[in-house]
C-alpha cells in the first residue's frame, strides 16, 4: 500500500487527505495546531463561506493569479464536489446573495466536523500538535527503523538532511532524488512514498500558517513568488477624512481603481470607512488587484454614491431635492441624498462651502456636487498587513509545479495545494474552492499506486 504524509489540516490537507485516502493510500495527516480546520473555523465571520455555487467558468473568472493552472483541479474537483463532500457528512448547505454557501447552521465548526468524519471514514490517521521541521529526500543520510506504532516508519534518533536545489537554488530533477518523508519538531521521522505540503501562506499567523511551507519550498529549490496580504483592507491618505467616517457602512455603491488613466478594477457592493481608510467586500476583492501595484505606486479610487442614476438623472434628482431647502445652508439640504455623516465629506470634495445658500448654487457648483456624488475620490497609498489578510497573494510558483497532478517538477513525490501556491482569487468562496481543487488533485495523484 502507498504511504503519503500530508502536512497541515486546513482546507487543502483535509481535502489532499481524504482523496489519497479514498484512492486506496495509506495517509498520515501532520497539523501542528491542536485541532484540524484553523483558519477555516474564522473564515466568513465563523460562517465558513466553503465556496461558491456559480458554475465553475465563473468561479474559473473570480481567480485572480494564474487561473490557466487551475484548469485540472476545477475539472476534477468542483463547487458540487465539495458540497457533496460536506453534505453527505453531515453539514446541510445554502446558498445566499453572490451564489456564497454556507453551512446551514451558519457555524463553521459544521464543517470542520462534516470534513473530520470524512477523514475517519477514509481511514486517514490524524497527527495533531505535529509542527513538521523538514523534508527528506532520497538522499537523506540514516539508518532504516522499524515500523512505528502509526504505521509509518519511525524513529526519534535517526539523522537526516534535506538535500536543496542547484546553483541559486534552481534545483532540477534528477535521477533518484525524491521526497521520502519528513522530520517533526521532536524529531521523529515519518516515511512515506509522497508528502503533499498544504501548509497555507501568511494570512491569520495565530492559525499556524508562519510561512513554513515556502521555507520547504525553497530548501527544496523551488521558487517562492513575492508574497504580500490579500483581500485586505486599504490605507488611504485622506486619513483624517476617512477617520472622521470611521463605521460609517455603505450599500449598493460602485468602487473603481485607477492606475493614472487606467481602470483596474470595478464592482458594486458594499464597503466600509475605518480609522485608517477602507474596508468591506468591495474593498477587500479590490486589494486582490491592486496590492502587487501599490508597491510601486498610489493608486485612485473612486466611489460612485449614486451607480444607478446618470449624472444627467442625478442633477434632476438635486434640483428636485433642493427645491424646497432654497433659503437653507447646503450642509442642511442633502440628507434625502445621503448619510448624514456623509454630507459633509461629499461637500468637502465638491469645493462648495457648506453654508452656501441653496438659491445662491450656480450650476457649476451644483455640477461639482454631482462630481463628488459620482466621484468620491481618495488615493491608496498600501495595504494593512497579514494579520487583517484573508489569503497571501504569491507563493510557491506555479511554473514549477504540474498542473495536472499538482507534483513538484524539481522534486519527485512532493506535491503542493491551497494557498501555499501562487494562486489567488476574489472574494465569496473562490479561495477555498482553490484549495479544496488542488487539494483533492494533488491527494488523488499522490495515492495513486
Amino acid at each position: 500500500m502507498r504511504e503519503v504524509i500530508v502536512v497541515g489540516g486546513g482546507a487543502a490537507g483535509m481535502a489532499a487527505a481524504v482523496s489519497a485516502a479514498q484512492g486506496g493510500a495509506d495517509v498520515l495527516l501532520l497539523e501542528k495546531n491542536e485541532k484540524l480546520g484553523k483558519k477555516l473555523f474564522i473564515t466568513g465571520k465563523g460562517r465558513c463561506n466553503l465556496t461558491n455555487a456559480s458554475d465553475m467558468k465563473t468561479v474559473m473568472d473570480n481567480v485572480v493569479s494564474n487561473p490557466r493552472f487551475l484548469y485540472s483541479a476545477f475539472r476534477t474537483f468542483t463547487n458540487d464536489d465539495i458540497m457533496r463532500l460536506v453534505g453527505e457528512n453531515g453539514c446541510p448547505l445554502k446558498t445566499e446573495r453572490g451564489n456564497r454557501v454556507f453551512p446551514v447552521s451558519d457555524k463553521s465548526s459544521d464543517v470542520i466536523r462534516a470534513l473530520e468524519r470524512a477523514l475517519k471514514k477514509a481511514g486517514v490517521r490524524v497527527r495533531l500538535n505535529a509542527p513538521v521541521k523538514e523534508l527528506l529526500t532520497e538522499e537523506t543520510e540514516g539508518t532504516d527503523v522499524p515500523a512505528g506504532t502509526d504505521g509509518m516508519s519511525g524513529t526519534d534518533g535517526m539523522s537526516g538532511k534535506v538535500v536543496t536545489g542547484g546553483k541559486d537554488g534552481a534545483g532540477g530533477k534528477t535521477p533518484g532524488r525524491s521526497v521520502c518523508g519528513v522530520r517533526t519538531a521532536d524529531g521523529h521521522v515519518y516515511r512515506a512514498d509522497a508528502v503533499i505540503l498544504a501548509t497555507g501562506g501568511l494570512s491569520y499567523r495565530t492559525t499556524g500558517s508562519d510561512g513554513d511551507g515556502h521555507r520547504f519550498a525553497e530548501e527544496t529549490g523551488h521558487r517562492v513568488t513575492d508574497l504580500c496580504p490579500s483581500l485586505v483592507p486599504v490605507i488611504v491618505k485622506e486619513q483624517r477624512a476617512a477617520a472622521d467616517l470611521q463605521g460609517l457602512s455603505l450599500k449598493n455603491v460602485r468602487v473603481t481603481v485607477y492606475d493614472g488613466k487606467k481602470e483596474k478594477f470595478s464592482d458594486f457592493g458594499e464597503m466600509l470607512f475605518t480609522h485608517f481608510g477602507l474596508s468591506g467586500p468591495l474593498i477587500l476583492s479590490a486589494s486582490a488587484v491592486a496590492g502587487p501595484l501599490l508597491r510601486k505606486k498610489e493608486l485612485r479610487l473612486e466611489i460612485d454614491l449614486k451607480p444607478a442614476l446618470s449624472e444627467e438623472q442625478l442633477d434632476q434628482r438635486i434640483l428636485r431635492d433642493l427645491k424646497e431647502a432654497q433659503n437653507k445652508e447646503l450642509r442642511n439640504s442633502l440628507s434625502g441624498l445621503f448619510p448624514s455623516r456623509l454630507i459633509s465629506e461629499v461637500i468637502r470634495q465638491s469645493g462648495i462651502s457648506p453654508e452656501r445658500r441653496i438659491h445662491d448654487l450656480t450650476k457649476e457648483e451644483r455640477a461639482a456636487l454631482v462630481r463628488a456624488t459620482k466621484r468620491l475620490t481618495y488615493t491608496l497609498t498600501g495595504l494593512r498587513g497579514f494579520s487583517e489578510a484573508i489569503i497571501t497573494k504569491g507563493g510557491v510558483s506555479v511554473k514549477d509545479v504540474n498542473p495536472s497532478t499538482m507534483e513538484s517538477k524539481k522534486l519527485g513525490g512532493l506535491y503542493f495545494a491551497g494557498e501555499l501556491l501562487d494562486l489567488d482569487a476574489m472574494t465569496g468562496g473562490f479561495n477555498l474552492q482553490i484549495a479544496w481543487s488542488t487539494g483533492w488533485l494533488a491527494g488523488m495523484n499522490a495515492g495513486a499506486p
